[in-house]
């Protein structure tokens, strides 16, 4: 029977963090505080390099063991660049447009005029009211 997509991937990530679970514990030499401590010091802004040697080895294995289990249960492993997008039939006609006219503006509507889009002088709300006059 083929596992769904989701329970191995549940299976994989079990199995890898047991393993970091265990390098950190080497990675501690025993010292419950020194492995408290690592636990501690990982964090959303962690980067890879910041981990212990030994957690950034079991994480490497992880990651080739988990590729290799996918390919063999029949999983597709793409590379790294995405798939190129199928081909597109070609368009009936000869890749012409179909219909009379398409691509041009439809007629008897006038296109945008330059210089309409702009404020009309004379007619400025933000302005302000004039002086009064002393007299």
């Amino acid at each position: 029977m083929t596992k769904s997509a989701t329970d191995l991937m549940q299976e994989i990530i079990f199995s890898s963090l047991i393993d970091a679970v265990g390098a950190l514990r080497t990675a501690s030499k025993g010292v419950p505080n020194a492995m408290l401590r690592d636990i501690q010091a990982i964090g959303p802004n962690t980067t890879f390099a910041d981990l212990p040697k030994e957690l950034q080895a079991s994480i490497g294995e992880s990651v080739r063991t988990a590729f290799n289990r996918l390919l063999k249960e029949g999983y597709s492993v793409s590379p790294g660049r995405p798939a190129a997008p199928p081909p597109r039939p070609p368009a009936p006609g000869g890749g012409r447009p179909s219909g009379a006219g398409a691509g041009r503006p439809p007629q008897g509507r006038p296109g945008p005029r330059p210089g309409n889009g702009g404020p009309r002088p004379g007619n400025d709300r933000n302005r302000r009211p004039p002086k009064p006059r002393g007299s």
